[in-house]
């Protein structure tokens, strides 16, 4: 889903929602994925403008998940060992975007190339 505003953001979380909720996730883990997608898709709307969200249910070798993939072709991240830093942050924000979604996910991989933009994939495998 295209990622350009305020209320994509808020459409990208309830999609991700009802997702691990389909997929059999605990209302926790549910909450953790949303918040994970508010806070990739707030990046790409505060970094980049526009980007999109790819949430697609996963099949580990015996268990279950939900990949989520945030990509933007915005301006891209010089530094990323710094931007995954509690309290980093060029915006003046509280710096706990990436390392926060790092913490909430199972897996997380971050790919950036400045002037060519990011791509962020975290997953959430189901216990």
């Amino acid at each position: 889903m295209a990622i350009n505003s305020d209320q994509d953001i808020v459409t990208a979380r309830q999609k991700g929602r009802a997702l691990a909720i389909e997929l059999g996730f605990s209302t926790g883990d549910a909450t953790l994925i949303a918040t994970s997608i508010s806070e990739l898709a707030r990046n790409i709307v505060s970094y980049a403008r526009r980007g999109e969200i790819i949430l697609k249910a996963i099949q580990g070798s015996s268990r279950q998940g939900i990949s989520i993939i945030a990509s933007d072709s915005g301006q891209g991240i010089r530094d990323i060992r710094q931007a995954m830093r509690d309290g980093f942050s060029t915006s003046g924000s509280l710096g706990l975007g990436l390392p926060g979604v790092r913490r909430l996910m199972d897996d997380f991989e971050i790919a950036s190339e400045p002037g060519r933009g990011t791509i962020v994939t975290v997953k959430k495998w189901k216990l």
